[in-house]
């Protein structure tokens, strides 16, 4: 690793001016994806500013919904009478991502913001754009099954790596940040980015700026859910693909349905004219069929991940029909029906 300085505030402000004065320096809460950063050297911040003694660990009721504190660690919020009771998707999320050592450690705000897993990038000693802008993509052409089948561009193919996340895209969380200028609230869809011309940029969040927590609607999609997690192994594997799918039904009328996708593409994937499609339909295979298809017609997989566009689609299909029959999660991630 390389030297650097180490500062831990006590407050919020504090954590910004420590963020500010140095170019290069990093945020660390748990440090579960940074620590494996640094010690590949892919990370080599300057400075670290340690935020675990900032006042961001509670979960609070905020506008009849919640406030999930950004030092909250995932195993609290999984395990929370509130979010199983009220938010059961994000919960399922949740405990399919990780072991549960990862889960003591890391943070609701450090989730959020996980690098991705793509070999190259983890490879200092290869070309990769997203670690080192100018130099190429090498898992374009190259070793890129487990890479994106969506939202792709010439400057990088690879993967958001969040189980958490996928959940919080179909619950249309928020995420309230605050920097140098104060608060603001960015909408969960708009929080994670394509890759486009720079993917080095995995948010929208400006420099200095520090994640206060994530807020839920107050919203009720407690019986119709689930969350489908496809990997090669049923053991701490990232997705290959996953979907949380969320529904309301009047009798068996789809009234409203919301899913997002992991791990095809570089930010959770929602499709809104697939789910505008569903609303006013029966909660039939037909219909979930015909979502699916508006999906993956618009997939542009690479050499070796075209097996992801099918996959996708019948993910797709089992997701909404659980949800649809309020089954909240797959008893056998290995197998698609």
């Amino acid at each position: 690793m390389n030297r650097f300085d180490y500062v831990r505030p006590q407050t919020v402000d504090e954590a910004v001016k420590a963020i500010q004065s140095t170019a290069n320096a990093r945020f660390i809460a748990g440090g579960t994806n940074l620590v494996d950063l640094m010690k590949y050297n892919v990370e080599r911040p300057e400075r670290l500013v340690d935020i675990t003694r900032l006042p961001l660990e509670s979960i609070e009721e905020r506008d009849g919904g919640l406030g999930i504190g950004a030092l909250v660690t995932n195993a609290t919020v999984a395990y929370d009478e509130r979010i199983t009771s009220r938010y059961p998707l994000l919960s399922s999320a949740i405990l399919a991502g990780a072991s549960g050592q990862l889960r003591n450690a890391a943070t609701t705000g450090g989730n959020l913001l996980q690098r991705t897993r793509c070999y190259y990038f983890y490879d200092d000693a290869m070309p990769c754009n997203k670690r080192d802008p100018g130099t190429g993509c090498q898992a374009i052409g190259g070793v890129n099954r487990i890479h994106a089948i969506f939202g792709t561009s010439d400057k990088c193919i690879a993967t958001h790596p969040s189980d958490m996340c996928v959940a919080l895209a179909a619950l249309d969380a928020t995420i309230r940040v605050a920097g140098p200028g104060g608060e603001r609230t960015i909408p969960f869809a708009e929080f994670h980015r394509l890759p486009g011309e720079e993917p080095q940029r995995d948010t929208t969040l400006a420099a200095s700026e520090i994640i206060l927590s994530v807020d839920l609607p107050d919203e009720d999609f407690t019986g119709h859910y689930t969350y489908l997690k496809l990997r090669d192994r049923l053991s701490y594997a990232f997705a290959l693909v996953s979907v949380a799918a969320v529904m309301t039904l009047d009798g068996d009328t789809i009234t409203e349905a919301r899913f997002a996708l992991g791990g095809v593409a570089h930010k959770p994937w929602r499709n809104a004219e697939a789910e505008t499609f569903l609303t006013g339909k029966a909660a039939t295979r037909e219909s979930f069929e015909g979502a699916a298809d508006i999906v993956v017609r618009e997939a542009q997989p690479q050499s070796e991940n075209g097996f992801k566009v099918e996959l996708a689609r019948r993910a797709i299909i089992r997701g909404l029909t659980q949800a649809a029959a309020g089954t909240p999660q797959s008893q056998s991630d290995k197998r698609i029906a």
